[in-house]
């Protein structure tokens, strides 16, 4: 069985979320790995509220429902193909399952898909006109 150990390194120290002789005092003979990867974070609050935001944009400026605008984005920006026996399926995500980074490059992908395909400009908060933005478009 797998265990989880959260190490967290800041200002040059290091913490540990468990105590690991206690921990490798449960553990039966035999040979480990211990891997150490950098955690990566959840989406923001912040960026979910933006996007919410640009949906909401472009459900005022083509009439398609936000659900159904997000919908087309995760579509478009996070299918995949895997396999089920011996088929082949397409099945997205939804962002709900993206770090900071992946939900940074599908907002990437969605402001500048809003802008070619549609003409929407979608600000971003250090926008010159971001203030006018969101107090028309937070929900």
């Amino acid at each position: 069985m797998a265990k989880q150990v959260t190490v967290t390194k800041r200002d040059g120290r290091v913490t540990v979320d468990t105590d690991l002789n206690y921990l490798f005092s449960t553990m039966r003979n035999g040979t480990y790995h211990l891997i150490i990867k950098r955690a990566s974070e959840a989406r923001t609050i912040a960026q979910n509220d933006l996007m919410w935001m640009w949906m909401q944009c472009i459900e005022h400026e083509t009439g398609t429902p936000k659900q159904d605008v997000y919908s087309y984005y995760c579509k478009k920006f996070l299918m995949k193909t895997i396999r089920i026996g011996e088929r082949l399926e397409k099945v997205y995500d939804t962002t709900s399952k993206l770090n900071t980074k992946q939900m940074s490059d599908f907002m990437n992908k969605v402001q500048a898909d809003a802008a070619s395909e549609l003409g929407i400009q979608l600000p971003i908060p250090e926008d010159r006109y971001f203030e006018e933005f969101y107090q028309q478009y937070n929900v």
